[in-house]
């Protein structure tokens, strides 16, 4: 699984590919765990994650549909917002800050066939908190010579990848808090590309890769819909290239 993807560079992009206004600041090019990035969501989605954790009484005696799930109100806007947030999940039932500093580089990535059953992810994706992840490439180690070679993955064309996500709001006793979130992945064993990279004899697999036009139909789909967004895209349409650059290497002290 990758833990290493690239930006955008250019604000023009998130306009063009995403119809979203870009931040004001782009960030960091090359993304680690723990590093801040930007994940999209709908207008509504995002208002709502801006808002403080509503008492437990008070959710449990009004229960409400997670934002953007779809209901019998008339249909939200589609408006797309663009958030800051950390990569790698931290969930809601997180004890403390210092908790979720230990499990947030080891939830960067979801696998799609377990997301809805797994500990770490089941209520993010039960809630209907999806995302896409806007990046031009992810890196994958290619290990066929017995040295790990970075291997840059991108589109042959050139233009960026929208990554299925989940994303998660954590705060604090101390009102501290953490927007987070993941790339969801699928098993990419019989892919034509992708089953080249990755630890010999394990499972392989890949970021599920949008189509651009099922970015808002991802976004709004039901729970149980959710899991025919997660395909494989096609070999053809990405390309891997070695890179030997000190800047793609993993930094010392990342995951500090």
């Amino acid at each position: 699984m990758s833990t290493h993807y690239e930006t955008l560079t250019h604000a023009d992009t998130y306009r063009e590919a995403f119809a979203v206004e870009p931040p004001q600041a782009l960030g960091e090019r090359h993304l680690w765990p723990r590093k801040p990035g930007f994940f999209i969501v709908h207008a509504a989605t995002a208002a709502a994650i801006a808002q403080p954790v509503v008492a437990k009484a008070a959710a449990d005696a009004e229960p409400s549909p997670p934002a953007d799930t779809p209901t019998d109100a008339p249909a939200a806007s589609t408006e797309r917002v663009l958030v800051p947030a950390q990569w790698g999940l931290v969930p809601h039932w997180v004890k403390s800050a210092s908790d979720a500093k230990l499990r947030a580089p080891k939830l960067v990535n979801a696998k799609s066939d377990t997301a809805s059953t797994g500990t770490a992810f089941r209520d993010a994706w039960l809630n209907g908190q999806r995302c896409i992840v806007p990046m031009v490439a992810f890196y994958e180690d290619d290990l066929r010579s017995g040295k790990a070679v970075p291997t840059r993955v991108a589109r042959v064309d050139g233009k960026p990848m929208g990554v299925a996500g989940l994303w998660a709001r954590w705060q604090g006793a101390d009102g501290e808090v953490i927007i987070s979130y993941c790339l969801l992945t699928v098993n990419a064993n019989n892919h034509a590309l992708l089953h080249r990279y990755g630890q010999p004899g394990s499972e392989k697999s890949m970021p599920a890769i949008l189509n651009e036009g099922a970015y808002d139909a991802w976004l709004t789909a039901r729970p149980e819909k959710a899991k025919e967004f997660m395909r494989q895209y096609a070999a053809q349409w990405l390309t891997a290239n070695p890179v030997e650059k000190k800047t793609d290497k993993v930094p010392k002290g990342w995951l500090g």
